[in-house]
């Protein structure tokens, strides 16, 4: 029983060194994740600082580019053109959301001979495209396409809130825009 004991305690002690050493090490691992966890949200938090500034250094670019055409005055009377080059009117009007302040269409007279019996359409505002020079307005649409689109008479304008939803309705559907 001597020799037993001594061989006990020297086992017990060396299991105990073992433990706390590896108990050591584990702590050493769990603040290593911990420190890396930190380094990605750190990562991510950057990330999403830079995608904002580039979003809004686009979105500065892109009003620079369109301060030019920005007055309604500026965009009145300019030509709208369709995908071959072809002359599909002008813009006679702009019709504004109140509540957006967006602009929703653009009126656009076609056809008749100087200015009489043109046909006016309610153009959706994102079907136009504003070309570089600023000088026109491409349709993605050709002459026959766009006699066939729903207008409405110069005299007879929509002349409420509801008439100007289903005319919306309709013209979206038409140029298969989305509002």
């Amino acid at each position: 029983m001597k020799t037993l004991l001594p061989i006990v305690a020297v086992s017990f002690l060396s299991t105990t060194c073992t433990g706390i050493a590896f108990a050591d090490d584990i702590k050493d691992k769990q603040q290593e994740v911990i420190e890396k966890q930190k380094e990605v949200v750190d990562a991510k938090k950057d990330l999403k600082l830079e995608m904002k500034k580039d979003s809004n250094e686009q979105a500065q670019e892109s009003n620079k580019s369109m301060q030019q055409v920005s007055r309604a005055s500026k965009i009145i009377g300019t030509a709208v053109q369709g995908v071959n080059g072809d002359n599909l009117g002008d813009i006679k009007e702009l019709v504004l959301d109140p509540e957006s302040g967006q602009v929703v269409y653009a009126v656009v007279s076609y056809g008749g001979l100087m200015s009489m019996g043109d046909k006016l359409f309610a153009l959706p505002w994102k079907a136009l495209h504003w070309t570089r020079d600023g000088e026109y307005y491409t349709l993605n649409m050709d002459k026959a396409t766009l006699a066939k689109a729903p207008g409405f008479d110069k005299n007879q304008w929509p002349d409420s809130s509801a008439k100007w939803d289903q005319q919306r309705e309709v013209t979206y559907q038409f140029y298969r825009v989305k509002p």
